[in-house]
C-alpha cells in the first residue's frame, strides 16, 4: 500500500503503484462492501431515532381505549376513542411530553455532551429506549386501572423522548465527520419513520387476530427496529471505512458533537428528507467552505460571533419557524386524531384516521420538504448578495422589508379552526361545519405540504442572513427556536381541545 495523502476535501487518498493513482479510501472502488454497510447502518440508525415519537402518536386510539377502561381484547386498537370528554387529555400530554425533552436538552447540550462519552450516550440511549418500548409492549397484556396506566405511559413517553433527544444529538455530531452521503441516508431513514409507523398500524389493524394481539405486535415492531439499530451501531467500529472516520472524530473537540454540520444541509436541500419536527435543525447551511467568501475586506480570523447581533439578523425567520411548528403541534395530533369519518361504520371508518391523519400527513410533509430541492421559493424583495459568474454567486439574501413569507406563515393559523370544525363527535361547544371526509382530507393535504415546505424554506433562509463565520451560532439559535415552537404548539393544544 502506498502513502496516504489528503484530498482537497480532506478525505484520505491512497497513493501507490507506478501510476500513482489517487483514490478515496473506502469508496465504491476501493472498498464497496464496507462503504455500503456503513450507509445501511446509518439509514437504520436514522429510522430508529424517530420510531418512538411516531409509534406513540400513531397508536393514540389504543391508548385512549385503555384509558377509558375498555376491554383490551376487543377493539381498543381499532376504535377512535378520542373526544372532548377525555379525562386524561392523552393526545395533548403525549405531544407535550414528547417535545419538552427536545427543548430541555437543547439548553443542556453544552454540559451533557462534554461530560458523557459518545459511545455511552448513543448505546445507552438505544438500550433504554429498547427497554421502555418493551415495557410498553408488556403492558398490552397487563390489566390495570386507567390512572396507573396513564402514569406509567406518560413516564415512558418522557424518558423515551429524552433519550431520543440525546441519541439524535450524538448521531448528528458523529455524522459531521462522515461523508455527506451518509448524512443523506440518515435523514432518509428519519424521513421514513412516520410512514413506517403508520403502515405498521394499518397492518396490525388488517390482521385477522384480536385487538390485544394486534397491539402487542404493533409495539414489538419498534423493539425490533431499535434492536437492529443497536446491532448496526456496534458493527460500525468493525468496518474499515467507518473506523477511519470514527478515529478522526475522536481527535476533535467534544464540544463540536452537537453542532449543526454543513453536510446535513447539503443532503437535506438535495433530498428534502424530513418527517419529524426535530430533524429540521439539520437544514442549516453552515459550511463556509462550500460558499466562497466574496467580501475581501472581511477579516480572515473574525472574532467570536455575537449572539445578539446574529439574532437581530435572523429574528424574523426564527419567528416564522416558531409559528409554523406552533400551528402544526397545536392541532396535530391532538385535534386531528379526534376526527372520525362521517360515513356509516365499516372498513373505511375503521381505517379513516390512520390513513387520512397519520399516513397522509407523513407522506405529504415529506413531499413538501422535497419541493425545496426543485423549487426554492424566495420571498419577494430578496436579491442576490453579489454579482458575477454563477459559480461564484452566493444564494439570495432575504430582504428585511419582505413580508410575504411571514404572511404565508400566519395564514396557516386558519388550519386551527378548520380542523376544529371538522367531524369531531361528542363536541360540546363548537358546531360541525365540515362533516364530509373530503374536507378533512383536503385540509390535511394543504396542512402537511405547507408545513414541510415552509419549515424547509425557513431553515434554508436563516444561514443566508448571516456571515459565514456566524452560521454555527445561527444554527444553535434556530435549533432552540425550533424546540420552542414545538413546545408552544403542544401547550396550546390543551386550549384548543377545551374549546371543542
Amino acid at each position: 500500500m502506498g502513502a496516504v495523502v489528503r484530498s482537497p476535501e480532506g478525505a484520505p487518498w491512497e497513493a501507490g503503484g507506478a501510476a500513482e493513482e489517487l483514490r478515496p479510501r473506502g469508496d465504491l472502488l476501493t472498498d464497496p462492501h464496507s462503504y455500503h454497510l456503513v450507509g445501511i447502518s446509518f439509514f437504520i440508525l436514522g429510522l430508529g431515532t424517530l420510531l418512538p415519537w411516531n409509534f406513540f402518536i400513531t397508536a393514540i386510539p389504543y391508548f385512549q381505549g385503555r384509558l377509558e377502561g375498555a376491554n383490551s381484547t376487543t377493539g381498543t386498537l381499532y376504535t377512535n376513542h378520542t373526544g372532548p370528554t377525555d379525562t386524561f387529555n392523552f393526545n395533548n400530554w403525549v405531544t407535550l411530553l414528547s417535545q419538552l425533552p427536545l427543548l430541555l436538552f437543547t439548553l443542556l447540550n453544552s454540559f451533557l455532551y462534554q461530560c458523557i462519552p459518545e459511545t455511552v450516550r448513543i448505546l445507552g440511549s438505544l438500550l433504554v429506549i429498547l427497554l421502555l418500548f418493551a415495557l410498553t409492549a408488556v403492558l398490552v397484556k397487563v390489566d390495570m386501572s386507567p390512572g396507573s396506566f396513564f402514569s406509567i405511559t406518560m413516564a415512558s413517553v418522557w424518558f423515551i423522548n429524552s433519550f431520543s433527544a440525546v441519541l439524535q444529538g450524538s448521531l448528528f455530531g458523529q455524522l459531521g465527520t462522515m461523508p455527506s452521503t451518509y448524512s443523506t441516508l440518515f435523514l432518509s431513514g428519519q424521513g421514513l419513520a412516520g410512514i413506517f409507523a403508520a403502515l405498521a398500524m394499518l397492518m396490525s389493524m388488517a390482521s385477522d387476530v384480536d385487538a390485544q394481539t394486534s397491539a402487542l405486535g404493533y409495539f414489538i415492531t419498534p423493539c425490533v427496529g431499535i434492536f437492529v439499530s443497536i446491532v448496526c451501531y456496534l458493527s460500525l467500529p468493525h468496518l474499515d471505512f467507518a473506523r477511519h472516520y470514527l478515529a478522526k472524530k475522536s481527535s476533535q473537540a467534544q464540544g463540536q458533537e452537537l453542532e449543526t454540520k454543513a453536510e446535513l444541509l447539503q443532503s437535506d436541500e438535495k433530498n428534502g428528507i424530513l418527517n419529524s419536527p426535530q430533524k429540521a435543525a439539520l437544514t442549516l447551511d453552515l459550511d463556509s467552505e462550500k460558499e466562497p467568501e466574496l467580501e475581501p475586506e472581511a477579516p480572515q480570523k473574525p472574532g467570536k460571533p455575537s449572539v445578539y447581533i446574529i439574532f437581530q439578523k435572523i429574528w424574523l425567520t426564527a419567528l416564522c419557524l416558531v409559528l409554523v411548528f406552533t400551528v402544526t403541534l397545536s392541532v396535530f395530533p391532538a385535534i386531528t386524531a379526534m376526527v372520525t369519518s362521517s360515513t356509516s361504520p365499516g372498513k373505511w371508518s375503521q381505517f379513516f384516521n390512520p390513513i387520512c391523519c397519520f399516513l397522509l400527513f407523513n407522506i405529504m410533509d415529506w413531499l413538501g420538504r422535497s419541493l425545496t430541492s426543485y423549487f426554492l421559493w424566495v420571498p419577494l424583495g430578496q436579491r442576490p448578495r453579489s454579482q458575477g459568474p454563477p459559480s461564484r454567486q452566493l444564494p439570495p439574501q432575504p430582504d428585511q422589508d419582505s413580508r410575504l413569507l411571514p404572511l404565508l406563515v400566519c395564514l396557516r393559523v386558519l388550519f386551527i379552526p378548520l380542523f376544529m370544525l371538522c367531524h369531531v363527535p361528542e363536541r360540546s361547544r363548537l358546531p360541525i361545519l365540515f362533516p364530509q371526509d373530503a374536507y378533512f382530507i383536503t385540509f390535511m393535504l394543504l396542512f402537511a405540504v405547507s408545513n414541510g415546505y415552509l419549515v424547509s424554506l425557513t431553515m434554508c433562509l436563516a444561514p443566508r442572513q448571516v456571515l459565514p463565520h456566524e452560521r454555527e451560532v445561527a444554527g444553535a439559535l434556530m435549533t432552540f427556536f425550533l424546540a420552542l415552537g414545538l413546545s408552544c404548539g403542544a401547550s396550546l393544544s390543551f386550549l384548543f381541545k377545551a374549546l371543542l
